[in-house]
């Protein structure tokens, strides 16, 4: 057998379907890359070594190996709360916080049969598109460490990336998984709003924030998302589920068969262009254009589209951008202090917004997302460049001007807050990689509940180009 990092998820998992490999092996593995690799990318803030042995034997002792993940690694974004393992969420703040229970999600991926083995990187309080926080070191890209991995899922994905992890889960509320993965060639996920029973988004400010996976190919994003929607014990039913009409087999299986001929939509337009200076990398355009080619060789229709402008949009989702912020429990001016100058501007900012403001905010965005998901009614799905510019360099960002940093990360990332805010599934996929090296990707916006449609698709388009093939360097 190869060594296992050089395998697929759905590899390792056949594997260890068929002994060729016990949980406790395939996490000792994966264990001594991280302790290798990790100080050089800042993808893992907590190691549970100890604990991840201790979960491989149950696993393998007392799980069947029906479970949908069973002895697979992955790790917990440390916005997350795993009982007795440090949640920082990327903050002094919270320094020194053990919680007392788990995350429903974590929960969910415990009763799957995964193995956790720690938390990964996250910016502070997962506000920002990059992580780069004062708590922990920045996430790097592995296939070029002087640039980020983009954020707020940036950890999980330099680990996914460096083959630290087979996949891993996180969240995105304005473009977290599809930034990251973007940033390190991966594909990344992000659900219909309501479609991950313990991160649906439903219970979330704007209903922006929901659980999806991070991975090297499109079947093993959807292994991982089967796993994070699948009935937990108790809750078969779970309220906040939803299930597409006739949408019932796994979604490992669209991604597998990779079948049907689609109608497509191409789209450079965002919901930001009227209010920033949005500008498309030749980088970014050349991706487009090979994903256009590759879709068009694979005999499916395309048609160019472009969104209606509307100038409601930015202030609205600047308001509850900001109002996200205003829950921080940051108490005293001691504990202000702590934050970074971002989140100090942020936390400011939200809690001096009145209840008119939020309210005027929310109903413009139920406006936006009846009108975003009107016009795209025709295709089955509408692509988009994933990122307008290439990976950013770490300390690109503005540290202390909260305006100029929310118009780098808006210029970088023009493409993705728009379908958190519409509840859409969408994907990214690494369909190019530039001369020097670096990845850049693609989105694909399906319509609600349309996942199975992006999986179809990837898997199309990732037969054709393969870039699973492609191996960043070991970081030094």
């Amino acid at each position: 057998m190869a060594d296992p990092h050089e395998l697929t998820a759905l590899e390792q998992w056949q594997a260890l379907q068929n002994r060729e490999i016990s949980p406790g092996e395939l996490a000792e593995h994966y264990l001594a890359r991280i302790e290798k690799y990790n100080p050089a990318l800042g993808a893992f803030v907590t190691v549970t070594a100890d604990a991840a042995r201790v979960r491989a034997r149950y696993v393998e002792e007392r799980m069947p190996r029906t479970a949908p993940l069973w002895g697979l690694p992955f790790a917990d974004k440390d916005l997350y709360l795993r009982a007795g393992v440090p949640a920082r969420f990327g903050s002094r703040l919270f320094a020194d916080y053990v919680p007392d229970e788990s995350d429903e999600l974590v929960q969910a991926l415990d009763d799957a049969g995964g193995v956790s083995l720690g938390k990964t990187n996250t910016p502070e309080f997962g506000l920002a598109s990059y992580t780069e926080s004062l708590a922990a070191p920045p996430a790097r890209t592995p296939w070029n460490l002087a640039l980020g991995a983009g954020g707020s899922s940036g950890g999980a994905a330099a680990a996914v990336a460096a083959r630290l992890l087979p996949f891993a889960p996180g969240s995105d509320g304005g473009g977290s998984i599809r930034i990251p993965a973007a940033a390190c060639g991966l594909v990344g996920l992000k659900p219909s709003r309501g479609r991950v029973p313990s991160a649906s988004g439903v219970d979330k400010l704007g209903g922006l924030a929901v659980g999806g996976p991070i991975a090297r190919t499109v079947a093993d994003a959807a292994l991982l998302l089967d796993a994070m929607i699948a009935p937990r014990d108790g809750h078969p039913d779970h309220h906040y589920a939803l299930r597409a009409p006739g949408d019932e087999a796994p979604l490992l299986a669209a991604a597998v068969r990779g079948d049907g001929r689609f109608q497509l939509g191409v789209m450079t337009t965002s919901a930001w262009d009227n209010d920033y200076s949005i500008s498309i990398a030749p980088e970014a355009q050349a991706a487009l254009d090979l994903a256009v080619a590759g879709f068009a060789a694979l005999q499916h229709g395309l048609e160019e589209t472009a969104l209606v402008p509307d100038a409601s949009y930015v202030p609205a989702f600047r308001t509850i951008w900001q109002a996200g912020a205003a829950t921080i429990p940051a108490e005293t001016d001691a504990d202000v202090a702590l934050l970074e100058p971002l989140t100090q501007w942020l936390l400011a900012r939200g809690r001096a917004l009145g209840a008119r403001e939020l309210a005027e905010a929310l109903a413009a965005l139920s406006a936006f997302e009846r009108s975003f998901i009107r016009q795209l009614s025709k295709f089955d799905a509408v692509l988009t460049p994933a990122m307008a510019l290439t990976p950013r360099p770490v300390g690109w960002y503005d540290a202390h001007d909260g305006e100029a940093n929310f118009a780098q990360q808006v210029q970088y990332t023009p493409f993705t807050s728009m379908i958190n805010v519409s509840g859409l599934p969408a994907i990214v996929l690494p369909v190019h990689q530039t001369d020097d090296g670096l990845p850049m990707g693609v989105q694909l916006i399906g319509r609600p509940g349309g996942e199975a449609t992006l999986l179809a698709l990837g898997a199309q388009l990732e037969r054709r180009i393969r870039w699973q093939d492609r191996v960043p360097p070991d970081p030094a």
